[in-house]
């Protein structure tokens, strides 16, 4: 039976841990609306690009994005978003999963396929499901960080380009849900598709008078394609952070409901114990006291 300083101690750390717990609980918390306001900040951006776009496509005929038909053909680049820390639950088998399912359904053979991960821990899930992976980046830290990550991936895609002739690039993160939930996404970074493009084309302009441009057509479309693919990636790293923080937070609201529950039990079983070492003392203060009057009441009946 453990004593009381012992149980103390175990109260002790056991409220250290719940402390630990709270504090990841809130920053968890801070993180997941900074990054969901990062995505609501580029809608804005987003709609920009659109609508620069629509002016492009509307100028003129001749502008097009290659595109193929049969992707199960061509080399494909993957870009896995995971995490570099634990305790986000299912986030990064999730992730690996939904990108592996799309590869066994296009048929990708191992040589024709590309895969990078953003997470280490991303990293590790691909390495154990006996995958090569060919670039490797850590998640950033904060909302500040992700533009320098995203220039480092745009920069892989082009080395891919340039060794390998990539027909189709990718994207799998997490995207968050209600509450602290999320669900594993699936996007085609390239080719953009050309459906959609058409069908910006197709938008009346909200005006009637389309605005001009004066730098060259071929070069301006180039550059805002450039613009979607930078603000693709940012949304996909801005995502999957805040689903990473979701899952933390209710990981850590999990931990929490166990910890407060322990703690319920040791201050049960240290109060017991308490009482029951009073009570203990007591007998033995009773015990004495009986035991002198009985030595008094020999000594006067002696």
């Amino acid at each position: 039976m453990e004593t009381i300083e012992e149980l103390k101690r175990r109260i002790q750390s056991t409220e250290d841990l719940q402390s630990v717990v709270k504090t990841m609980k809130s920053l968890a918390a801070v993180k997941i609306r900074q990054f969901q306001q990062a995505v609501e900040s580029l809608e804005d951006f987003n709609d920009t690009i659109k609508m620069a776009l629509r002016i492009v496509l509307r100028s003129g005929p001749g502008l097009f994005i290659r595109e193929r038909d049969s992707a199960g053909k061509d080399r494909i680049g993957c870009v896995v978003f995971g995490s570099d820390q634990g305790m986000c639950g299912q986030l990064n088998d999730q992730v690996v999963s939904e990108a592996m399912a799309l590869v066994d359904r296009l048929g990708v053979e191992p040589d024709n396929l590309l895969l990078a991960a953003a997470g280490y821990r991303a990293t590790a899930r691909l390495h154990a499901q006996g995958q090569k992976v060919a670039a490797s980046f850590s998640m950033p830290g904060s909302v500040e960080a992700i533009t320098d990550k995203v220039e480092e991936i745009l920069f892989k895609i082009e080395e891919w380009n340039d060794a390998h002739r990539i027909d189709t690039i990718y994207l799998f993160h997490a995207r968050p849900a209600d509450g602290a939930s999320y669900r594993p996404m699936t996007q085609r970074l390239l080719p953009v598709d050309r459906s959609w493009l058409q069908e910006l084309k197709k938008d009346p302009w909200p005006t009637r008078m389309l605005p001009l441009f004066t730098m060259d057509r071929a070069v301006l479309f180039s550059e805002l394609i450039q613009q979607y693919l930078f603000a693709a990636l940012f949304r996909a790293f801005a995502e999957s952070l805040a689903s990473e923080n979701a899952s933390r937070l209710a990981s850590m609201q999990g931990a929490e409901r166990n910890i407060r529950d322990r703690l319920g039990e040791l201050n049960n079983r240290y109060h017991q114990q308490r009482q029951m070492s009073i009570t203990a003392e007591l007998l033995d203060i009773v015990s004495g006291f009986e035991a002198l009057e009985g030595e008094e009441g020999d000594s006067h009946g002696a």
